[in-house]
């Protein structure tokens, strides 16, 4: 089963949820995946030993000066403006290519090879019995989606894959939740955060996936998330309190179950809705718990 925990903006709680879920069913063959690369920070909670380590690339053009006669027909194929022809010479932008090698076979004169650029590292790892995989992008690097997609394709086959998703809803958060069985979307009870959730709800419809919300911090802030969510028939799978505890948890990098055990019954209800969500997929719109 395929889980990410995203969320419309940071700073909701996402990874919070997620480590804490990780952990609690790490005897049922569960991998952690941390595919926000911009900044990853599950192993602050989950602590692994990391044990793997590789660079990621995407494939840019590499130009033969004395084979390019600055014609521009690889200018016209790209769509990313990586490519531009100053004086007659060709310049690459390795930074703006998406590696979709269109270019190389628009070359009438063959002066286009491939060459990896580097853009990130995988690191994989075991917290315990977790199996732990994160990825972290290259300091000045543009894209993050060739990153996630390598992170992914680098989680082991288990009975559960949690995927801790990038904060939005642009092209990062759509790598991360391709071909998952179901979604959490982690909010608070604040105007901003009923926003943002507003534009992930569309974004998780659009996509056709099963979803539900959770709501941390929830007795703070105003009813408006909560109305929202039953006006749009969404199911709100876990309240947290604002607890100074749970503050005082996160701040020292532990896991809400560990250091609150009276929360792991929370944890593991929120799982089993998770399971009921997903083994009930209906195409398109949530399903109530």
């Amino acid at each position: 089963m395929h889980i990410a925990i995203a969320s419309g903006k940071g700073g909701t709680g996402k990874t919070t949820v997620a480590a804490n879920l990780a952990a609690l069913t790490e005897g049922d063959e569960t991998v952690y995946v941390d595919c926000d690369v911009e900044a990853p920070n599950g192993h602050l909670f989950l602590k692994p030993e990391l044990s793997f380590s590789e660079t990621a690339g995407i494939p840019v053009p590499q130009v033969d000066p004395a084979l390019c006669t600055g014609c521009g027909k690889c200018v016209e194929v790209c769509r990313f403006n990586a490519l531009a022809c100053v004086a007659g010479k060709l310049i690459v932008f390795a930074e703006l290519c998406h590696g979709c090698g269109g270019c190389v076979p628009a070359c009438p004169e063959k002066a286009l090879t491939e060459s990896s650029h580097a853009i990130g590292t995988v690191s994989r790892g075991m917290a315990g019995d977790l199996h732990f995989v994160q990825g972290t992008l290259r300091v000045g690097a543009a894209m993050s989606p060739p990153l996630i997609r390598a992170v992914k394709a680098k989680a082991p086959d288990a009975a559960v894959i949690i995927y801790d998703a990038p904060p939005g809803t642009s092209c990062p958060v759509i790598t991360t939740l391709k071909g998952m069985d179901y979604v959490v979307l982690v909010t608070e009870p604040t105007p901003f955060c009923l926003n943002d959730l507003q534009l992930a709800v569309e974004t998780v419809r659009t996509l056709g996936l099963p979803f539900g919300v959770v709501i941390n911090r929830a007795d703070v802030g105003d009813a408006r998330v909560r109305d929202y969510c039953d006006a749009e028939d969404i199911p709100v799978l876990l309240t947290l309190p604002e607890d100074r505890r749970i503050a005082a948890a996160y701040s020292g990098g532990a896991l809400i179950v560990d250091a609150l055990p009276e929360y792991r019954a929370s944890f593991m209800e929120l799982l089993g809705k998770i399971r009921d969500g997903a083994g009930q997929r209906e195409k398109g719109k949530a399903v109530r718990s």
